[in-house]
């Protein structure tokens, strides 16, 4: 069968290729298509079997360059002529069209428009084809299926030469006044929940081109219809396709035009819902070509969407409002994106372990790219609504210092419904913290205990059920537990922390001031310095592994992410840092003790100055250090606590036989999955395509202002760490690397900027450590480091508190050390005025 009406039956891919196939199918399921008819593969093979050209065509494509072999084909079959009755029957189809009908004749390769690859665009189309020109149409389309680009593309995919033939498509050419290609899937997000159109002026083939910049309209599927036009953006349209009596040609659109509508809202709409009817016919997203004629809409073409991104959901919080959101401070502890279930605990964790985070219309904390942030903005809106605005200095101790100049959106509510909103919580948590301070003790004391009880417990249910019980009855009220505990040992002292250094600083000065708050670590009691302690323990065999994994295994760089295995289930992990022991610049142990004597001596100069003030001051000093210890210990619990929700994540997956999957949905769809409603799984495959793209990204900025776009500030070549402003206008980057004072001490070395902890053994002894931010997983480096210095932090962060115990030169919150220093620079750390010097630059 050389020729077949375009609606026929036997119009399969094999004798009708991919874009013959696809439009008689189309027209056999009743869709407005232009009429036309099949040239067959048939006829192709019957042309190629003559004279002994195919046997040519493929001994240039097995031994020449495609360039040079599409042009020896080329040669071929302009040198032959098409066979008489083949001529005849094209003539003749064409005839049943009309008297002498404008044709488009387009190839359809049998490679061509397949679900998983697109050919669209290799072999050729010629356009208003009358019928003196349409065998030589033809016989340039079978020729095109050898150009240089369609050869190399085959061999790219490994599509075998000796396999593939050429149908021709001959169709009615539309006289459109408009036209364009639609998706029936957003190509740029994924998304298949809308249909997105481009138009412009005349035929297609501008469009198609890409000669011009056309109208998008982004149309919403809302249960299965079309009906809500969700973007547009009408592009000016400088250029369209016209035909001429000898063909098409592009030509200027009239000024009155370029910048009009090509589609009012119900032609929009009505397009739509006929792209939906082809998505159902072909049961996947679509890529189709279109065109519009006297009002009504024909469909020229329609193959499947090929390497459609995968479709995501978009975790954004700064989208909620024009705030300041920081990723200092708790963000430090929570450095990686988060999978959903790790989201969804760290939220319980919120609400009970920051009760008073909660404001109507408005939360302290959000998920941004996937990513951890506090929000600034409520924080500085509070202060100022309850009159405390010369205390905003005491967030800087806890978040970090702003950027001078830099102009703190507040929330959009009046000063009363703050007050309102804040009052309620605040007293209920005086309540809190005094009922669970007496809880405290009682619950330090077993932690340990209860936590690998519930562990082994978890591991040794039997059904799902019992899983569920286990949950309700144990975990979950362990993990509340926890962290309300880590509410109120944070809350001891109120206003202790801050203003005990502020008054020492007044009296002795930096360096003396940090020496005599060391000591948080006294009888090894500081949890941010017992992984260190624990590696030193084990090394000296004072305790074996199976007793390092049980008391210190829960602390690691990745501790509130439970799809991360503890660092006591990872025996890689444990013999890395064993291994980089020897060459540690000194233990932990000699720097305790080195910083013990910098504090007594310390005090007695304190002594000599202000010998009537040495009592109380202890006496502060000392509820200072054991407030310290307190929060460090309750936090240390609370991440105890998450190695059990991660133990009870993985028994989930195991009963149910889904694996990891749950680790990307949230607890509650655990749960309900527990409970045999399989309906939260659905949400898998879009929930790990997120997490995958924005772990893919470079982490953001430690300030956001306004709403941010993960993307598209990591496609900016000059985006910037410190800060991203989206009201534009930032402060330059400066020049100087300062920060806080972390720990006293001034220190000349070579810099080694890690990103990471897994990078941590690039970092060689003596060496001066910069990265953006550090937490317990990062302590096993420190007794390595000559000095650290980072972008984030303030002087109750990690880095300053596990330096100032070793007595390490620290700066931290420089927010851009990283971008100004290099490896290999020579840098003085001034960790007592908060300075970093570049003495010589790396060549």
């Amino acid at each position: 069968m050389k020729i077949l009406p375009l609606d026929d039956e036997a119009a399969d891919l094999a004798l009708a290729g991919g874009k013959g196939a696809s439009l008689a199918r189309l027209v056999r399921a009743g869709l407005p298509v232009p009429g036309g008819f099949h040239v067959t593969t048939d006829a192709y093979r019957d042309f190629v079997s003559r004279d002994g050209l195919n046997d040519q065509i493929m001994a240039a494509v097995s031994g020449t360059p495609p360039e040079e072999a599409s042009r020896h084909i080329a040669a071929l079959f302009a040198a032959r002529q098409m066979p008489a009755e083949t001529a005849a029957e094209i003539r003749a189809a064409h005839a049943r069209l009309g008297a002498d009908v404008p044709v488009a004749v387009r190839s359809s390769a049998t490679a061509e428009d397949l679900p998983d690859m697109s050919f669209a665009g290799q072999q050729d189309t010629y356009l208003n084809v009358r019928a003196d020109a349409l065998l030589d149409a033809v016989g340039r389309c079978w020729a095109s299926l050898w150009t240089a680009r369609a050869i190399a593309y085959r061999a790219a995919n490994g599509v075998p030469h000796d396999g593939v033939a050429l149908a021709v498509v001959v169709q009615e050419l539309v006289e459109a006044d408009a036209a364009g290609v639609l998706f029936t899937a957003n190509p740029v997000t994924g998304a298949r929940d809308q249909v997105v159109i481009n138009a412009s002026w005349g035929l297609g083939e501008a469009v198609v081109g890409g000669q011009v910049t056309p109208d998008t309209v982004v149309i919403a599927k809302t249960a299965g219809a079309t009906g809500e036009i969700v973007e547009e953006h009408v592009g000016d349209k400088t250029v369209m396709t016209v035909r001429t009596p000898g063909g098409t040609r592009e030509e200027s659109v009239p000024e009155e035009l370029r910048r009009r509508r090509v589609l009012d809202r119900e032609q929009a709409l009505r397009l739509a819902r006929l792209a939906t009817e082809i998505e159902k016919l072909y049961g996947t997203a679509m890529d189709v070509e279109w065109a519009r004629r006297d009002g009504a809409f024909l469909v020229l073409q329609a193959r499947p969407i090929t390497r459609l991104r995968q479709r995501v959901e978009e975790w954004n919080d700064s989208l909620a409002g024009d705030y300041l959101w920081t990723g200092a401070n708790l963000g430090e502890a929570i450095p990686d994106v988060m999978t959903p279930c790790t989201w969804s605990l760290v939220q319980i964790f919120i609400g009970e372990a920051m009760s008073t985070s909660k404001m109507p219309g408005f939360s302290v904390v959000g998920n941004i790219g996937g990513r951890f942030y506090m929000n600034l903005s409520l924080a500085f809106s509070v202060a100022r609504a309850m009159g405390m605005g010369s205390r905003l200095g005491a967030i800087e101790q806890v978040f970090g210092k702003l950027p001078p100049g830099l102009e703190v959106p507040l929330l959009p509510a009046s000063r009363w419904q703050i007050v309102k909103g804040v009052l309620p919580p605040a007293f209920a948590l005086l309540r809190r913290v005094t009922v669970n301070t007496k809880r405290m003790r009682p619950f330090l004391a077993t932690a340990q205990e209860r936590c690998t009880a519930l562990r082994e417990r978890t591991a040794a249910t039997a059904t799902t059920d019992e899983l569920v019980r286990l949950w309700e009855a144990e975990l979950l009220p362990y993990f509340v537990e926890s962290c309300q505990v880590l509410e109120a040992a944070g809350r001891q002292g109120g206003n202790a922390l801050v203003m005990t250094r502020d008054r020492l600083r007044e009296l002795v000065g930096e360096r003396d001031a940090e020496a005599m708050l060391t000591g948080a670590n006294t009888d090894g009691e500081l949890a941010s310095l017992q992984t260190i302690i624990g590696l030193e323990r084990l090394a000296a065999k004072e305790i074996d592994r199976e007793t390092f994994a049980r008391v210190y295994g829960h602390r690691g760089a990745h501790e509130f992410e439970v799809s991360i295995a503890r660092p006591g289930e990872d025996p890689g992990w444990i013999d890395a840092q064993l291994a980089a022991m020897p060459e540690t610049r000194e233990h932990a142990g000699t720097l305790l003790d080195r910083q013990r004597e910098a504090r007594e001596a310390a005090w007695k100069r304190f002594g000599e100055r202000h010998p009537g003030k040495v009592a109380k001051t202890r006496e502060q000093v000392a509820r200072w250090n054991a407030i310290v210890r307190d929060r460090e210990t309750a936090r240390s619990e609370v991440m105890r606590a998450f190695w059990a929700l991660r133990a009870f994540v993985l028994r989930a997956g195991e009963l149910t036989g889904h694996g990891d999957d749950l680790f990307f949905l949230r607890i509650e769809e655990i749960l309900a999955v527990l409970r045999r409603d399989a309906s939260p799984l659905e949400k898998v495959t879009v929930r790990r395509a997120t997490y995958q793209r924005y772990a893919a990204l470079p982490a953001y900025p430690t300030l956001i202002v306004g709403h941010f776009d993960p993307e598209r500030w990591a496609a900016d070549p000059g985006r910037r760490g410190d800060i991203f402003d989206a009201r534009g206008g930032s402060a330059p980057v400066s020049e100087t690397v300062t920060g806080f004072p972390g720990a006293p001490g001034i220190v000349e070395g070579i810099v080694r900027v890690i990103p990471g902890p897994e990078d941590g053994d690039r970092l060689a002894p003596g060496e001066i450590l910069v990265t953006t931010l550090t937490n317990i997983g990062w302590t096993p480096m420190f007794p390595r480091a000559a000095a650290v210095v980072t972008d984030m932090g303030a002087p109750l962060s990690h880095a300053s508190i596990v330096a100032r115990e070793l007595g390490i030169p620290a700066v931290v919150g420089t927010g851009n050390a990283t971008m100004r220093l290099r490896d290999g620079d020579r840098i003085r750390v001034d960790g007592e005025r908060g300075t970093v010097e570049l003495l010589t630059p790396h060549p």
